[in-house]
């Protein structure tokens, strides 16, 4: 994060503008609705910049920024709005010198803070900045926010906002206090609102504090998908958001990580062959010992929490424990990272079925129905192959599969360092090593995957 998004008050605060054409009074007016107490220096001066310092109780400086001597560290801020880069530059120097809040408009190196675009929803305000990279995108992205955030939802945090000391008199617990918000505006509360039915939404969160009890721990096992963000369901983001405690595995990326609630404890309990951050019987004691403290618990894990990921074992044991949980199924990675290689699991001239199997080895070696594999119009999908995928290819040719079958290996597949390689059975495994072939990695063995070189469609590593 390049920038740090803060909001200022600056009600009846003594702000600068240097500059008294058009682009100071735009940023005039973004002052002006925050209360601000304007200045502005300027030999001229527009006569609507003049009519808003004159309504702000703020003075008119007749002059050039040069030839005055100012005392800036009287403002709160100064804005330099000329079409003179250099008198811009100056202002953003001395500003500097006395640490003083400084903008040079479109002229980022000049900048101490940036004005972003504004969705104003008064007490509720979004804004969304670029660092002054491209101020243009950001003025999209609010229009498009405009078009979605309801225009009650100003109205909605001005009562939250009324009712906040008393729900911190009814509920001490900050996390408890979290949960009521949650749950008050996951229900009608919030629809009273935006239909103005003010009175009615009072009874409600009246009514709901009134009835408050302490709230019961829940566990979320929620499937993360492959790697992509953009590849989370809905419930899984919002479910993630909620959550007080995030237990993650290793094939969680750091993207995903990050769209969770910032401020919930976040444990990792990643497993890697013969490394194991926590033992699975561990993990399974955080979640019930989390949940039994009333917290709202997202164990998140790579892919579907039910495919290979031993979901189904946490799961029972919440069961036995008597705890409440959810089961979000994410993209498995035999689906999501195929379709960013280009290889169809299945297709109508070459596969009419498609397996999948774990390479995991076992005592040395893998333990898989090798009779009942080998069969040409089949497609075959390998969880942690990788180690084992040697003598995966060995077993198969010997139980009669062909040598020439053609095999795909996707490491890191849906993620910006997506690596595929390709080979059949025979030669496959001395293409790890040359390739550099790290785990996460996916193998695909039939005939599908000679569509890959029509289909691919995304650059790769």
């Amino acid at each position: 994060m390049d920038i740090f998004p803060i909001s200022l008050k600056l009600q009846q605060q003594p702000c600068l503008i240097v500059g008294g054409g058009h682009i100071a009074y735009r940023k005039a007016l973004l002052l002006q609705k925050s209360g601000a107490k304007i200045s502005v220096i300027s030999p001229e001066i527009e006569a609507q910049l003049l009519e808003i310092v004159e309504k702000s109780s703020g003075q008119y400086i007749q002059a050039h920024f040069e030839d005055h001597d100012l005392k800036l560290n009287d403002y709160r801020l100064v804005i330099a709005a000329t079409d003179q880069p250099l008198v811009n530059q100056q202002v953003f120097e001395e500003c500097e010198n006395l640490n003083v809040l400084v903008n040079s408009v479109d002229d980022p190196p000049h900048c101490r803070f940036m004005v972003p675009a504004i969705v104003d929803r008064s007490p509720l305000v979004i804004s969304i900045a670029s660092n002054g990279t491209s101020p243009v995108l950001s003025r999209q992205i609010r229009t498009q926010l405009e078009t979605v955030i309801p225009h009650g939802i100003g109205t909605l945090a001005k009562i939250s906002g009324e009712w906040r000391q008393r729900v911190k008199q009814k509920i001490e617990n900050p996390d408890e206090r979290r949960i009521f918000w949650e749950e008050l505006y996951a229900g009608p509360f919030k629809e009273r609102v935006f239909n103005n039915n003010l009175a009615e939404a009072e009874k409600i969160i009246h009514q709901s504090l009134i009835e408050w009890n302490k709230p019961k721990g829940e566990v979320y096992l929620v499937g993360a998908g492959p790697g992509d963000p953009e590849l989370l369901t809905l419930k899984a983001l919002r479910l993630m958001q909620q959550a007080d405690v995030v237990i993650y595995d290793r094939l969680v990326s750091g993207a995903i990580m990050e769209l969770c609630r910032r401020d919930a404890e976040k444990i990792y309990v990643g497993k890697a062959r013969s490394n194991h951050a926590v033992p699975q019987e561990g993990i399974n004691a955080l979640l019930v010992k989390y949940a039994n403290e009333g917290k709202r618990v997202c164990r998140l894990k790579g892919g579907d929490p039910f495919i290979f990921g031993r979901g189904g074992e946490e799961i029972q044991e919440l069961y036995e424990a008597g705890i409440s949980f959810q089961v979000v199924p994410g993209i498995t990675a035999a689906s999501g990272c195929s379709a960013y290689a280009g290889i169809p699991l299945t297709h109508r001239d070459y596969a009419q079925s498609v397996r999948f199997l774990t390479g995991h080895l076992k005592e040395g070696s893998p333990e898989l129905p090798w009779n009942e594999l080998v069969y040409e119009h089949q497609t075959l999908v390998l969880y942690m192959g990788l180690v084992g995928l040697e003598k995966i290819c060995e077993k198969l040719i010997q139980h009669g599969q062909r040598a020439d079958m053609p095999v795909a290996l996707i490491s890191k597949g849906t993620t910006p360092e997506q690596k595929v390689v390709v080979g059949t059975l025979a030669d496959i495994a001395s293409k790890v090593l040359e390739n550099q072939i790290q785990a996460p990695t996916l193998t695909i063995i039939g005939e599908v995957v000679k569509l890959r070189e029509q289909l691919k469609w995304q650059d790769e590593l």
